[in-house]
């Protein structure tokens, strides 16, 4: 008698879009081919389209989720803590954890995936930039309702401090990528705060 067939696996999607991510993450959009994508989501191309559509629409979905993750701690630390210096810095030390998480792909996803994109896929370069100036924006808020509360200064260039923690951010994430330490971020890190105005507080009297 013949062995009765067992029934197929069932299709893991959040593991597949898993491996997905960590290949956009450390490849790239462009540089990261279906083939690639496949094999590494142990599915076929029909099944990919299938559950992801094409590979923008996959890429989008890898972003948004990443974002909503592993990339949410920089506009949560802004808005969980009680005033703006201890949010930024608490963004920029926790950047420079993130970013070289050993388990993870180093850098950032939304700043490098996709990085040297040729005139063909300018859309998805378009649509990182678009996510990046989204957080520059964010930041200018942050920052500009600072100064309107009185936790910075009134002449604070809130414009291009803003700027200047979005050029940290992206620079942290290459160094990362480049195989700067943790703690050589987060000495970066504690540099980059000098540059945001405030009152340093008092050491406690004994």
């Amino acid at each position: 008698m013949a062995a009765t067939r067992g029934r197929p696996r069932a299709f893991d999607r959040e593991a597949a879009l898993a491996a997905a991510t960590r290949l956009f993450w450390r490849h790239g959009y462009e540089a990261t081919s279906i083939g690639a994508l496949t094999e590494a989501m142990n599915i076929r191309p029909p099944s990919l389209y299938a559950a992801f559509g094409d590979k923008k629409t996959l890429f989008e979905e890898v972003v948004t989720t990443y974002r909503r993750t592993r990339g949410a701690f920089m506009l949560r630390a802004l808005d969980e803590e009680p005033d703006v210096r201890t949010g930024i810095a608490r963004m920029l030390r926790e950047a420079a954890v993130e970013y070289t998480d050993p388990t993870v792909p180093p850098g950032c996803l939304v700043i490098s995936g996709a990085a040297n994109c040729s005139p063909a896929n300018a859309d998805v370069a378009a649509r990182l930039r678009e996510l990046r100036d989204a957080n520059l924006a964010v930041f200018e808020q942050r920052l500009g309702h600072a100064v309107a509360v009185g936790e910075l200064p009134d002449d604070t260039d809130v414009s291009t401090l803003a700027s200047y923690l979005a050029a940290v951010i992206q620079g942290m994430s290459q160094r990362a990528r480049d195989g700067a330490t943790t703690r050589e971020l987060t000495a970066l890190a504690e540099t980059a705060m000098l540059a945001v105005p405030g009152r340093v507080d008092e050491p406690a009297d004994d």
